[in-house]
């Protein structure tokens, strides 16, 4: 049975994973900063008072802060949230107007930005190939298991140890093709080839329905074959193959994150499920306890969770951000500053909003509320 972790366990181990994915984060925006020929002010990890700081050579201000939940660089001359540039920098000598993220022309500017998510979603794929190289892949191939009972796949008469091959013509090879590809065709006629004795039959089906609700009354229909698979298969990555595999895992992990936000925004799945970094440090304790390879991949994990977020198109955020680069690139001229400084303004007013709601669910399930209730 595992140990519960103590609160000074599960704080060292939270701290950890924030301040490792939070510098990766930042160092990206920073390093192609200075690829672009960008001063950095400051480099912060964390928020609030300075706990500790120095300056190194460039005059880069390096400072971890006493609120751990983020980070920032601050470039020179990028002073207000729509990085619009104002008199006072206009009045810079040319030198030192050239070294201010102003200077520097759309594609840079963009690039600068993109690194931040793009280097989180680097560390995890950086993690998952050395998981793969090491202990190989687990592969579930689409072997039927068992059969249910008044089915599709019990009128067309499929078998435990029968291999599912193709669907109307999509080649399957993993288990999880053939649910994704069936879940889409709910109520439709397909051809099913599959492999029995080292033969192929085809047979014609309808496939079945499983009706879902979501919290609103509202009905989805996901298409149903009634099989489960047969056994998991394990094995050796190469090691040129191992970040391929990683990069697959990491976009079937976004895959998840995408289709579950879908289902709270849809109401299919309620907004109380959502963690925040109280649940994530909660985590952190326990993944720390349970072993050095569960922790290092629930890191992993919560750097594609942060790579992902970032990219949200919410102003404020690294996505936010992208657009109006976007806006800018179409419209050969920045969008107003007020429009932006009112979008970043509520951009900002819906990131604490959100902030507060995970929290709240943090604390309801921690219990907090029916202790004050008694």
């Amino acid at each position: 049975m595992t140990e519960n972790p103590g609160i000074l366990l599960t704080l060292f181990a939270f701290l950890l994973t924030i301040g490792v994915l939070v510098f990766i984060h930042e160092m990206g925006h920073y390093l192609v900063g200075r690829w672009c020929g960008v001063k950095a002010d400051a480099f912060s990890i964390g928020f609030g008072k300075e706990i500790i700081g120095w300056n190194d050579k460039r005059g880069t201000r390096w400072k971890i802060g006493m609120l751990p939940l983020g980070g920032y660089v601050q470039f020179a001359g990028d002073m207000n949230p729509a990085s619009t540039p104002s008199d006072d920098w206009l009045q810079l000598p040319a030198e030192e107007r050239s070294r201010t993220f102003q200077s520097k022309s759309l594609l840079q500017r963009a690039a600068i930005v993109l690194a931040g998510p793009a280097i989180n979603f680097l560390f995890a794929i950086l993690i998952l190939a050395g998981f793969a190289l090491v202990y190989g892949e687990s592969v579930t191939p689409p072997i039927v298991g068992t059969v249910a009972e008044n089915s599709t796949a019990e009128s067309i008469g499929l078998e435990n140890g029968d291999k599912i091959v193709e669907i109307d013509g999509d080649r399957i090879n993993l288990f999880s093709d053939l649910s994704r590809e069936i879940s889409i065709i709910p109520d439709e006629e397909v051809e099913i080839k599959f492999e029995r004795d080292g033969s192929i039959i085809s047979k014609e089906a309808k496939i079945g329905v499983r009706i879902e609700k979501d919290r609103f009354g509202n009905e989805y229909r996901i298409g149903l074959l009634g099989i489960s698979p047969g056994s998991l298969e394990r094995r050796d990555v190469p090691l040129w193959e191992a970040p391929i595999v990683a990069t697959r895992q990491t976009g079937e992990i976004v895959d998840l994150i995408v289709t579950t936000l879908g289902q709270v925004i849809t109401g299919r799945r309620s907004v109380k499920e959502l963690g925040g970094p109280l649940k994530i440090a909660q985590v952190s304790g326990e993944q720390f306890v349970a072993g050095l390879n569960q922790f290092i991949f629930f890191v992993a994990l919560i750097s594609i969770n942060l790579g992902f977020i970032n990219l949200l198109p919410i102003p404020m955020l690294d996505g936010g951000h992208l657009i109006f680069y976007a806006i800018e690139a179409v419209r050969r001229k920045p969008a107003n500053p007020m429009v932006q400084e009112w979008a970043f303004r509520s951009g900002f007013a819906l990131v604490v909003m959100f902030m507060l709601v995970v929290t709240f669910n943090d604390l309801t399930s921690f219990g907090l509320f029916r202790v004050f209730s008694g």
